[in-house]
Formats: structure tokens, sequence, C-alpha cells
């Protein structure tokens, strides 16, 4: 059988054929080289900014008498599925008020007339977010 094959099953480098004796844990030392520059260099990576933790809002004990948006960010079928969680309630709990609402723009964009009718008349939202 060729040597090669046989290592290569095994999961051994064919380099070891070769002989090699030099020690991979050994370390070379810089040359310096007289009169070379020296050259300095920032981390392309940088500094992320620290994390803002936001605590989560408080939670309600009941939905009797609340009043739910039910938010689309326009993701197609969104409508139908947030209709069918309007169907739900009005069927099983309907001392519940339940408000569709399409936010304007896409998914990271901002819609601070909406955010200012939710927070001044609802008590919940169920936002559909499609991908």
């Amino acid at each position: 059988m060729n040597r090669r094959k046989m290592l290569s099953l095994l999961g051994l480098s064919p380099a070891l054929l070769a002989g090699s004796t030099l020690d991979a844990s050994a370390k070379s030392k810089p040359v310096k080289i007289p009169g070379e520059a020296k050259i300095s260099a920032l981390n392309p990576k940088g500094t992320p900014p620290p994390i803002e933790l936001i605590p989560m809002a408080p939670r309600l004990t009941t939905l009797d008498g609340k009043t739910i948006y039910l938010v689309s960010d326009g993701f197609p079928g969104a409508d139908h599925f947030l209709n069918q969680i309007s169907m739900w309630f009005k069927k099983n709990m309907p001392s519940v008020t339940t408000v569709y609402r399409l936010k304007a723009g896409a998914l990271p964009d901002d819609d601070p007339k909406l955010w200012a009718e939710i927070k001044a008349k609802g008590n919940a939202v169920i936002m559909a977010i499609g991908h």
C-alpha cells in the first residue's frame, strides 16, 4: 500500500514522510534591520460603544378592559395573521379592544406618530414582524 494513502486514511499529514526536524514550539527572534522605520497600526475592529441596557416594560396583570394594538410592518400576510388574532380576542375575551395599525416605513424605520398614539391610548402591542 502507498504510504501516503495510508497516512491520509489515518488522518495524519503526508508531511510526516518528509522527516522535518523543525520544532514548531521553538520561538523565532525578530530580525532587526538597522535604519528601518518603525510602523504603528490601529486595530481595524475599533472600539464598540458601550451597551445601554433598557429594562423590560412592566407586565399587565390582566387583559380585561385593555386596548391591544396589533401593528404590522407591511410584510405580506401579516395583516391576515393579525386579523386572526383580533377575531380570537373578540370570541374569547370580548372585553379586550384590539386596534390594527400599519407601521410607516420598513421594520427598522421609526414611526413616532404611531408610538405616541400607542403610549396615549394603548396598554399592549402585538407586532407582526416579517423577514
